[in-house]
């Protein structure tokens, strides 16, 4: 896993920073601040993640393939390019139909603490 933030000032295409690996989701950060970060994931076929719950909203957007995203238990079928908000302090997790990349951008702000 490589946490490392990507090259500033230069001109990127964001489906080619990251990678697929074999049996395994891969984490590539490409800003992390202390008010938030932005989070490239690549999630190989029959892997996915675990159910979790944050306290700040969370944008996720599928930038190769589909996943499928599910709020409260709520099914939400993303195809390449499109992206939904996850709330905050709502249950969610996500499967993979395939392999897919997507975005995860996270703001945090102290109103939602």
């Amino acid at each position: 896993m490589n946490n490392i933030e990507v090259e500033k000032s230069k001109v990127h295409i964001t489906v080619e920073i990251i990678e697929y690996v074999a049996n395994s989701v891969v984490v590539k950060t490409i800003l992390k601040k202390s008010t938030g970060n932005i989070t490239l994931m690549s999630v190989d076929s029959g892997e996915g993640l675990t159910e979790k719950i944050t306290p700040f909203d969370t944008f996720v957007q599928v930038i190769e393939g589909q996943a499928e995203v599910v709020i409260e238990g709520v099914p939400h079928l993303l195809l390449t390019g499109q992206s939904l908000v996850i709330p905050a302090h709502e249950s969610n997790y996500i499967n993979p139909n395939g392999r897919f990349k997507m975005i995860l951008t996270v703001i945090k702000s102290d109103y939602e603490l």
